[in-house]
């Protein structure tokens, strides 16, 4: 990916089946054309096979949602790189919030599955973000900084082929979006804290992952720091998704 073209990835969450996956890939597919950007969609891992033959021969990437942060044994239920690298994935999401809400990740858990991506040649986009308590506090940049660096500091020099997504906790799925201002503030500090840990800071992608729709798409992406968008509920409707993607053409540097 070179450092000027966007990312836009899909998240379908826990969503699909094989009937509703294959007609939303058709009209993605049918739709997307040779996109200005980099194109995505994390799935389920049940329908990874699947997905991988949708997508073939066209400009859409496969992601998964998750990944182990071990290479392999005794963890019934989890997949490693290797799995995942067999379904001929490129991206892999590590540390989204509802894995650290729901699921107790912690920064050091998330640090090492970012690791177990990069070792395999996997994409890891790192997801960070607050709560509405904490931005109400004032600790947003302490908290995403926090989180940056654990991975920063597990990565070494491979920090560079990862993505950034930020994503407030407090506007994912709630309708509430940051504005683009508040967006491009928190991008800021990580490009900052990126730069301070790779000449390359340039190259990597940050994402916004709150609530981006169609509405808002164009004002986000042309914030000076915002390289793309980690899409929710959006990618799950083809032509929400297609125009997010086309939004990238207005804004393409």
């Amino acid at each position: 990916m070179t450092q000027k073209q966007k990312l836009i990835a899909g998240n379908w969450k826990m969503n699909g089946s094989l009937e509703a996956n294959a007609a939303l890939l058709q009209a993605l597919r049918e739709g997307v054309g040779q996109p200005a950007c980099a194109v995505a969609v994390a799935v389920p891992a049940p329908y990874l096979a699947q997905v991988q033959s949708l997508v073939a021969g066209s400009p859409i990437a496969l992601g998964a949602q998750d990944v182990s942060q071990h290479a392999a044994g005794a963890f019934t239920g989890e997949m490693s790189t290797a799995m995942l690298r067999d379904f001929g994935v490129r991206y892999v999401l590590v540390g989204h919030s509802e894995r650290r809400q729901y699921h107790g990740e912690t920064d050091v858990v998330v640090a090492a599955k970012a690791g177990q991506a990069l070792a395999a040649g996997i994409t890891p986009v790192v997801c960070v973000g607050e709560t509405l308590e904490e931005r109400e506090a004032g600790q947003t940049e302490v908290v995403v900084r926090r989180q940056l660096a654990a991975v920063i500091e597990a990565s070494g020099g491979a920090v560079a082929d990862m993505v950034v997504a930020y994503e407030p906790v407090w506007a994912i799925g709630t309708g509430r979006t940051a504005t683009p201002e508040q967006a491009q503030a928190v991008h800021a500090v990580l490009r900052a804290q990126l730069a301070a840990a790779t000449e390359r800071a340039a190259h990597v992608p940050l994402l916004y992952g709150g609530s981006m729709n169609a509405a808002n798409a164009a004002q986000l992406l042309a914030q000076p720091d915002i390289d793309g968008g980690l899409v929710g509920g959006a990618s799950l409707k083809a032509a929400d998704f297609l125009q997010i993607i086309a939004a990238t053409q207005t804004v393409q540097a």
